[in-house]
């Protein structure tokens, strides 16, 4: 079957929309200062150490994330190109929806948890969109999938181990380099047991339109 150039864009197009979408789920997490998503808990370790940007550093945590693909498969699969463009792409994302957003931060703790309500509702979102167009992983997401196929195990336990080591990793690395915990908090927890959730919800109503729309 001939790929349809026009449907191969729209699927681009919303694919990086659910990037940018992601971004400003990622960055109201942050200025909600109740604890980042588990998948970007490690970028921020390393961001907050490093005195780096977190787009640059979710680009340098993703790159490691495709190495350990190469490693696992002990191969490389030209689908870890995209992941590498698709990565670049978020990171840079990422540092615009920071810049966009600056210090902005409702006031008070019920202001946060508004604050963390939005970025779980766009994070559930922003993945049905990217994900259901059946482009490419993210690193994060192939990483799971790289180990599920070596191990033998479902998709859903990987992706959670993937997320468990990386908030054990960055709770690791803040306490060692930091003293403390940074970007680990109770929204983390919330965003791990929501999101999913979030994410069915919205693709009942979106999925059959992608569907429709993109195949």
């Amino acid at each position: 079957m001939k790929t349809n150039p026009v449907k191969l864009l729209l699927r681009l197009g919303i694919y990086c929309l659910g990037l940018l979408i992601l971004s400003f789920g990622i960055a109201l997490a942050v200025n909600s200062n109740l604890g980042v998503s588990p998948v970007s808990s490690l970028p921020y370790v390393v961001s907050q150490i490093a005195g780096v940007s977190l787009g640059t550093c979710t680009i340098l945590v993703y790159i490691g994330f495709i190495l350990l693909q190469m490693v696992i498969s002990r191969k490389f699969q030209p689908a870890l190109l995209l992941q590498l463009v698709f990565s670049t792409i978020f990171g840079w994302f990422v540092d615009g929806a920071k810049w966009v957003l600056g210090d902005f931060c409702l006031p008070g703790y019920p202001g946060q948890l508004v604050m963390l309500a939005a970025s779980i509702l766009l994070i559930g979102f922003s993945l049905v969109l990217y994900i259901d167009v059946q482009l490419a992983p993210m690193p994060a997401e192939g990483l799971a999938g790289c180990l599920g196929e070596k191990l033998h195990k479902p998709f859903s336990s990987m992706k959670t181990l993937v997320d468990c080591s990386s908030v054990l990793v960055g709770a690791v690395l803040s306490l060692l380099f930091l003293g403390k915990l940074v970007g680990i908090r109770e929204g983390t927890v919330l965003t791990a047991l929501l999101v999913g959730k979030t994410m069915g919800t919205f693709r009942k109503f979106l999925g059959p339109r992608i569907q429709k729309l993109c195949f």
